[in-house]
Formats: C-alpha cells, sequence, structure tokens
C-alpha cells in the first residue's frame, strides 16, 4: 500500500502541471507560427509591390514612352490573413546625383503589429510622393507621371 500513496503523491501533482503547460504551450506554439506565417506573407506581397514599382519605371523610362500619365491598378491581395496593410515609400537619393535612387517600401498590419520592408532601385530621374496604400481601398494603385523633361514620378493612388 505504501507504494501507491507514494505514486499518487508524485504523480498527481505532475499531472495538474501537464494540464496547466501543454495547452499554454501549444498555443505559444501556434501563436509564433501564425506571427512567422503572417510575416512571409507580408515580405512576399513587399517584395512584389517592390517589383511592380521597378518594373514600371523601367518601362516608362524609355525614350520611345512620351510624357503622360499611367495608373497601375493594384496587384496585391487586399488583406493578409484578413488583416488589411498599408504601404508606404521612402526615396533616397544618393551623394552624386547622376546614381540610382533606393525606394524603401514599408509595410505594415496594423492590427497584428507585423511590419516589413522591401527596396526598389530606381534611376536618378525617379521622384516619390510619399502617399500610402491601403490595401482594402477599392482604389488601391500606383500612379506613374512621365514629365516632359524626363522625371517619372510614382505615388500611391
Amino acid at each position: 500500500m505504501p507504494h501507491i500513496t507514494i505514486e499518487y503523491v508524485i504523480l498527481v501533482p505532475l499531472l495538474f502541471f501537464q494540464i496547466l503547460v501543454f495547452p499554454f504551450a501549444a498555443s505559444m506554439m501556434t501563436s509564433s507560427w501564425a506571427d512567422v506565417r503572417r510575416e512571409v506573407a507580408l515580405q512576399d506581397t513587399a517584395s512584389h509591390l517592390a517589383s511592380t514599382i521597378q518594373q514600371l519605371y523601367l518601362s516608362v523610362n524609355r525614350d520611345e514612352i512620351v510624357a503622360g500619365n499611367i495608373t497601375q491598378a493594384s496587384t496585391v491581395p487586399p488583406t493578409i490573413e484578413s488583416y488589411p496593410y498599408t504601404a508606404t515609400g521612402n526615396l533616397r537619393a544618393p551623394l552624386d546625383s547622376n546614381s540610382s535612387k533606393v525606394l524603401t517600401l514599408t509595410l505594415r498590419l496594423e492590427e497584428a503589429g507585423n511590419t516589413v520592408t522591401a527596396t526598389a532601385l530606381l534611376g536618378p530621374n525617379a521622384e516619390w510622393d510619399g502617399g500610402t496604400l491601403r490595401s482594402n481601398s477599392p482604389d488601391a494603385s500606383i500612379e506613374v507621371e512621365k514629365k516632359l523633361d524626363g522625371i517619372i514620378h510614382f505615388s500611391f493612388g
């Protein structure tokens, strides 16, 4: 009989410990995986958006293309795991005025707290208007204006 009592004294606290720790550990692991999954999806979207802007620049920056406006409808998903996101851009000009400029896009899932960046390399004649792209907006787009002097002005619509 004393062996059964010792087993209960040892195993009952372990059982309670398992009942409390396993659900907590599973919840933490699931939350971590969901956060990483959202961040990967957001990074993929940011890279796609940066690539689209860079391709628009390369297409419009040809001598055959005359001055005018282009509106590219958003090709990115309106939500990531049911969360809308915002995109902002910042164009850094190098010290040399004839060097390429780097556009850094920042995408943010406001409700989930994820933030990622992606970059696009643009030429010295690129300009950026610091607008914001709201993913769930029906008017989400990239607007490009090529001016007569060859300046290519980008903004979010």
